[in-house]
Parts: C-alpha cells; structure tokens; sequence
C-alpha cells in the first residue's frame, strides 16, 4: 500500500513477543483496539531505537469475534475450522498504526471495520484453502481481502485500507504533517 501510495520505505521486523503482549493486555481487561494500537506502538519504538532519526511506522490487525480476539492461525487445518467459525457471523476488525522516531510514539491511529462473512461451503473452503494455501497463515481472520478473500464475505464496513492492514489515509496525513512527505 505504502509502495502504491508514492511512500519510499525500508521494511525491518520487530522483535518483539505479540502473543505473550496481546495475553497480558487481555488480562489486564484490554479491548481488541487497545490491543492492535499497543503492538503498532511497541512496534514502531523497538524499530525506532534502533534507527536515531528515523521516522518509523508500525503496525498491526486484530479480529475481535463475539468478545473474543482471534489470532493468526498456525496451521491451514486451525484456518479451516477458524474460517468454518467465522461463516455466517459478523467480527471486527481492528487496525492500528504508530509512528515513532528516536524511541517516542508521536501519533497513532486505530480504525474498526464491520465485517460479515457468508455462509461457506466446504466445496468453497476446499477451493480456497488449495488456491490460496499458506500465505493466508500470515494474516489475521485467514483472509487477503483484495483477493479472492474478498469472496468470503457479504458486507464489509470500514475503510478498505484499514480492512487491507494499514489506515493508509490518516497515515499519509500524518507523514505530510510531520514533513515526512510533500504537502
């Protein structure tokens, strides 16, 4: 998105523990969007103590479904039965972003989207899961919405951005504010 967007980038993970993170803010009574924005946030600082000067943009995406937050599946058996779960029902997905330079979280943004899946069939989750295969195991809910995911669903409410991964707009407005990119 950035790419498409004009925005020249470097990508460098995080090193940081999501899960043991996600697991001792929901302990703490922490909604989905508390969740997203704090791993966007831890993010963007451990990457930017490690690049003085630097603006740096961390990110993340968390399914909220009936109270619940559900993780990336680890395996295409665990996204089956997540995506059998998911069929006929409404979740939430929640995406947040945080820039960060020189070890300090100067903006961030957290935006929902509605998102009601229809009812699958086996034969069509068979045909997904063979022509998708593993490269949905990288993303929350098991599904890359510009693509064939996007056949997954009913209705989507939100920001097409925000459902891809990224709130690209409030981004890019905060990257012109900061100087970051042309006004």
């Amino acid at each position: 998105m950035l790419k498409a967007a004009g925005v020249d980038f470097a990508v460098q993970a995080a090193s940081i523990d999501e899960r043991a993170l996600a697991r001792e803010l929901l302990s703490q009574g922490k909604d989905g969007g508390a969740i997203a924005l704090a791993l966007a946030e831890q993010k963007a600082l451990a990457i930017s103590r490690q690049n003085p000067g630097d603006m740096v943009l961390g990110g993340d995406s968390v399914l909220a479904l009936e109270g619940e937050l559900i993780s990336k599946s680890p395996d295409l058996a665990s996204l089956r039965a997540e995506l059998r779960r998911l069929s006929g029902k409404t979740h939430f997905l929640i995406s947040a972003a945080a820039l960060a330079r020189d070890g300090q979280v100067l903006w961030h943004h957290v935006a929902s989207a509605r998102m009601t899946m229809r009812i699958l069939s086996e034969t069509f989750l068979d045909d997904y899961l063979t022509r998708e295969g593993e490269a949905l195991l990288g993303s929350v809910g098991g599904y890359h919405f510009e693509g064939l995911g996007a056949q997954l669903f009913e209705s989507a409410e939100g920001d097409y951005f925000s459902i891809l991964g990224l709130p690209l707009l409030p981004v890019l407005k905060e990257l012109r504010a900061q100087g970051w990119l042309q006004a």
